[in-house]
């Protein structure tokens, strides 16, 4: 493949390392300090990974509407009109967006989506995760993503940390709760917690490598898609 890179910081130059090491070439590289240059570029890659930050979204997104550029997004903390305007370029390329490229973390939703429905009501739910000293935004995408499995429909209220007199936990609410320290690649947790029984199941990333590898697996299945939004399970369980 022929990548443009937006986002060099750690993860952009992991992508960089390791698409070149098996044998793929980076058109370009983009950072917040030149993001600008791309109002000048014509299309000169397969596939943009964008792991920037929100900052961006109005650069990546006249690019891809200009080039048709096929686009995998795993930038985080965007407001939900940002995320409808990501989404949109779908009518100009195929478009991919998810917070956490890890095959475990695919597998991990899977299985949530399944459980669920057979431990809700009578189980309440926590999520649990931690990472670096630097990660800006919380809680991580992943830990939405997780929510999101458990809690298809948008049926049950998501309660951000507690403090002071909250009264009682809800039937219908779940916990999210953020951790921030050292150089934790990446730990998420989700509890069930049912009258006499616990259910945990945690995913913990040991190093950035396993979204790299990741990512650049689904750009290969993305790049050659049709027009259209796309999601990670559905690419990579095929349905």
């Amino acid at each position: 493949m022929k990548i443009l890179i937006v986002g060099y910081g750690r993860m952009g130059k992991l992508i960089e390392q390791t698409a070149l090491a098996a044998g793929d070439q980076i058109a370009a590289a983009m950072d917040l300090d030149n993001i600008s240059q791309l109002a000048a570029m014509g299309k000169t890659a397969d596939i943009i990974l964008d792991f920037s930050n929100p900052s961006t979204l109005s650069q990546v997104e006249a690019y891809v509407r200009r080039t048709g550029t096929a686009l995998l997004s795993g930038t985080t903390g965007y407001s939900d009109e940002q995320m409808n305007r990501l989404l949109a370029l779908g009518t100009y390329a195929p478009v991919l967006h998810s917070g956490n490229y890890s095959i475990g973390i695919a597998v991990f939703q899977r299985v949530l989506q399944q459980i669920s429905t057979t431990l809700l009501p009578d189980f309440d739910v926590e999520i649990t995760e931690t990472h670096h000293n630097q990660k800006i935004d919380a809680p991580s995408g992943t830990a939405l993503m997780l929510r999101n499995a458990v809690d298809p429909k948008g049926e049950m209220t998501t309660v951000y940390g507690r403090q002071g007199a909250v009264g009682k936990r809800g039937a219908k609410e779940i916990g999210m709760h953020s951790l921030r320290g050292g150089t934790v690649a990446g730990v998420h947790t989700v509890s069930f917690f049912g009258t006499d029984e616990e259910f945990q199941i945690t995913h913990r990333a040991t190093s950035r490598q396993i979204f790299v590898n990741g990512a650049l697996h689904m750009a290969r299945i993305l790049k050659d898609k049709p027009n259209g939004v796309y999601n990670l399970q559905d690419l990579l369980f095929q349905k």
